[in-house]
């Protein structure tokens, strides 16, 4: 996410290595790298001046402080609070309230419309402890309807659908009614979507809007569409003056400009970030922490709140104590990738490391990392699982042939998982029991992820 932003930025900084502190002159030649770097992430020219006119003001305030931080670091810690404030600043929570709360999800086709209404739904049900209910306001497109229902059973969401109902307007008031008497407290209605912007689609939203009155309008946009989203975003605001952006899609190849600069130009905020397919992918938008991670920072906080999510104290303090008596065991070792999968996508996830997002941008690092040291496990008998130790040069060809792997990968499995084993016990000692962030050790030169 970001990683063509974050290499122009890195280079803007640059100059200033080896810098006893900040002058006029190097301001200037960062300045003008920073702005470059924004034009050419997608951001509007006269945006990208304005930002950084900011930057170098503050950076020009700082320039005959006597100060120990580095003037690179200074540079970036200010880049930073600017990029924060152009995203929003802070989070935006979501209004909900209501009986029953009414979130109309807008946008154009394609952008992962149907697919956020169910990750929201799932969302308020898993996180909010709400009781959502979704509504089939997609008339038009044959799948949509059916999509939403696939969604919906899998996140144990009941969808409103009339079947042969064209109407839009009614299914929504219907659906409000519906929701009243079956005791759902919050009802999120799923829209059509055009190709392009045009008059019809326009009056429609419109209408559906008016006649719901949702306590909650969002508009959905793919962040892979640049400054073409904003203008969209714009677009819809102009007709129902919603109250949130949801950007979709930061898994893929993003600039950044709509990220950047929909706050700025729109005046809502992003509420909602969404990235792959699976129905947990959901993010609260938080300004400082995206403008972290478009700078290489990583974003831990947002870790620790997904590990948290999966957090099972009881299971965490037997852990805890096998690691301490060194006997943590291939059981175990499974047990913390499930807890990693559940957590969502891997090279995401380890880009909120902070240093990981550098080493992973260019390796193909998906679910499917793991899958080679499962087979291998899951070739092991419920002893050797249990006991490492025994593993021998007899079992090793037995493993190998089972999981379809050759003798030298087997080993140097083994070998990665007891130096893992080893560096956890020692931290165990020391500091408590390891993060998860350890569990990733031993790098993408063998098997493990």
């Amino acid at each position: 996410m970001f990683e063509s932003l974050n290499d122009r930025l890195e280079k803007a900084f640059i100059n200033l290595k080896g810098q006893g502190k900040l002058t006029e002159i190097n301001i200037a030649q960062s300045v003008k790298e920073i702005r470059r770097a924004l034009v050419a992430a997608d951001v509007n020219y006269k945006i990208a001046k304005e930002f950084t006119d900011k930057v170098k003001d503050k950076a020009l305030g700082q320039e005959n402080v006597l100060t120990s931080v580095k003037p690179g670091e200074l540079m970036v810690k200010i880049v930073q609070d600017e990029l924060a404030e152009l995203m929003g600043g802070e989070a935006a929570e979501i209004d909900i309230k209501g009986n029953p709360g009414i979130v109309l999800v807008a946008g154009l086709q394609g952008s992962g419309k149907t697919t956020f209404s169910g990750k929201l739904a799932n969302y308020l049900r898993t996180r909010k402890k709400l009781n959502p209910l979704l509504v089939a306001c997609d008339v038009y497109r044959p799948a949509a309807i059916n999509q939403l229902q696939v969604l919906g059973e899998q996140i144990k969401v009941p969808v409103f659908t009339i079947e042969d109902n064209k109407n839009p307007v009614d299914i929504a008031q219907k659906a409000i009614a519906h929701a009243k008497s079956n005791n759902f407290n919050v009802i999120i209605v799923d829209t059509a979507g055009r190709l392009a912007i045009d008059e019809e689609m326009m009056n429609e939203i419109s209408n559906i809007n008016a006649a719901i009155d949702p306590t909650e309008a969002l508009f959905v946009v793919d962040s892979m569409t640049g400054q073409d989203a904003v203008n969209t975003a714009k677009a819809f605001n102009d007709v129902i003056d919603y109250d949130g952006v949801v950007l979709t899609k930061l898994d893929g190849d993003t600039r950044g400009g709509a990220a950047l600069t929909i706050k700025y130009t729109v005046g809502k905020p992003i509420k909602f970030t969404s990235a792959g397919e699976k129905m947990d992918t959901l993010d609260v938008f938080h300004p400082e922490r995206m403008a972290q991670r478009i700078l290489g920072m990583g974003d831990i906080v947002s870790f620790v709140e997904k590990a948290q999510e999966q957090y099972d104290e009881k299971e965490a303090k037997k852990l805890e104590k096998k690691i301490r008596k060194n006997k943590f065991d291939f059981n175990d070792f499974l047990n913390q990738i499930g807890q990693l999968r559940k957590m969502g996508d891997l090279k995401g996830l380890m880009g909120m490391i902070p240093g990981m997002g550098k080493l992973t941008k260019n390796l193909d690092i998906d679910d499917s990392a793991f899958n080679k040291v499962e087979s291998i496990i899951f070739s092991m008998t419920p002893e050797e699982r249990a006991n490492p130790e025994i593993l021998n040069m007899s079992r090793k060809r037995r493993i190998a042939r089972g999981s379809g792997h050759n003798l030298h990968e087997i080993n140097m499995f083994i070998k990665q998982f007891d130096q893992m084993k080893k560096m956890m016990h020692m931290m165990s000692k020391g500091k408590g029991m390891g993060n998860l962030a350890n569990m990733m050790g031993g790098g993408n030169r063998g098997m493990m992820p």
